[in-house]
């Protein structure tokens, strides 16, 4: 039987997580944040593709910023990444009862005095600050929940995985074929999470938006499940404080108007997002390709890994199609 140094990769992947799982949850929150900071950082000087992809993202969304800043900016976003998974293995420690030394809590809780935790609702979330802790502060919370996940290149680790991000007793489903499940859960007044901020193939159902002056695809999952159940849309995020806090963000749903299309409605949710990003930086994922493809002859210069594509191109022609007959049509 022939060696394989993918499966023993994936094995050691696997020791290594599984080791972590054990020893983080039994030190200091401190402890763990430090160590978090110290290896965030110095994945960023030995990971130099994912550092390449972070500093080109930061040149052509912020073509403002000096270069000190960018790579400053780009280190500070893997510390906080690190800090975010840190962050979920520790969070067998997590228990209604200590949630608010963690949290800052008070915009749950209106929605809860609202009934928020009674119906469902799309929270619609963004891969920023301690992104992996939104549904499991919404279950201890007392929402009833279901969370989209999507799967490890490596399939020895989805079970450690699934496991921390259900242990506060909520649903996760994996990204394929989660939609019919997703719009299951909504019916039966269960609420719903899914992240929205990242590209989606141009080859896949998506829709075209504008971030950061430069054109991208994302899922339109959201908007889909709005049309047909009616719950609400509430961009999410969870914002890091200065003492090593967070806050989870609850937006205001978004006021959907009964002919907006796919596109509006995806949109809107990421002009709710980007001020977020502009007044804070370093907590969203820059090291992500967050823009895959190029319109022909764009206004502005885009990330160095951007190619032309002809099915972004057929989508970016289909989307202009939806909005001059939504222009032309009568009122």
């Amino acid at each position: 039987m022939s060696f394989s140094w993918k499966k023993a990769r994936h094995r050691l992947e696997w020791l290594v997580i599984r080791f972590m799982a054990n020893v983080i949850p039994r030190l200091p929150r401190r402890v763990c944040h430090s160590l978090s900071d110290a290896l965030g950082a110095a994945a960023s000087m030995v990971h130099w593709p994912s550092r390449k992809v972070a500093l080109s993202n930061l040149e052509a969304a912020f073509p403002e910023m000096s270069q000190g800043e960018r790579k400053r900016v780009a280190v500070d976003s893997y510390r906080h990444f690190a800090r975010a998974q840190a962050d979920l293995f520790w969070s067998p420690r997590l228990t209604a009862e200590n949630l608010r030394t963690v949290f800052d809590l008070e915009d749950i809780e209106r929605l809860k005095v609202e009934g928020g935790a009674e119906r469902g609702a799309i929270f619609a979330c963004l891969h920023y600050g301690g992104f992996e802790w939104i549904a499991l502060v919404l279950g201890l919370s007392g929402f009833r929940w279901t969370f989209v996940t999507q799967g490890f290149k490596n399939p020895l680790l989805n079970s450690t995985f699934n496991d921390l991000r259900e242990i506060t007793g909520h649903q996760t489903v994996r990204r394929e074929g989660a939609i019919l499940r997703l719009m299951k859960a909504l019916r039966n007044n269960r609420s719903i999470g899914l992240a929205v901020d990242l590209t989606v193939s141009a080859k896949l159902p998506s829709v075209p938006i504008t971030c950061f002056g430069m054109q991208t695809c994302v899922t339109f999952a959201h908007a889909w499940l709005h049309k047909r159940t009616g719950a609400a849309v509430i961009p999410t995020h969870c914002e890091p404080l200065a003492d090593g806090r967070y806050k989870i963000v609850l937006h205001p749903p978004l006021q959907i108007a009964p002919d907006a299309t796919n596109h509006d409605i995806a949109q809107a949710c990421w002009d709710c997002f980007e001020p977020v990003v502009r007044r804070n930086p370093a907590p969203w994922l820059w090291m992500y390709k967050h823009w895959r493809y190029r319109p022909a002859n764009p206004p502005r210069p885009y990330p160095d890994y951007a190619n032309e594509s002809p099915h972004f191109r057929k989508l970016l022609a289909r989307t202009e199609k939806e909005k001059a007959a939504a222009v032309a049509a009568p009122v």
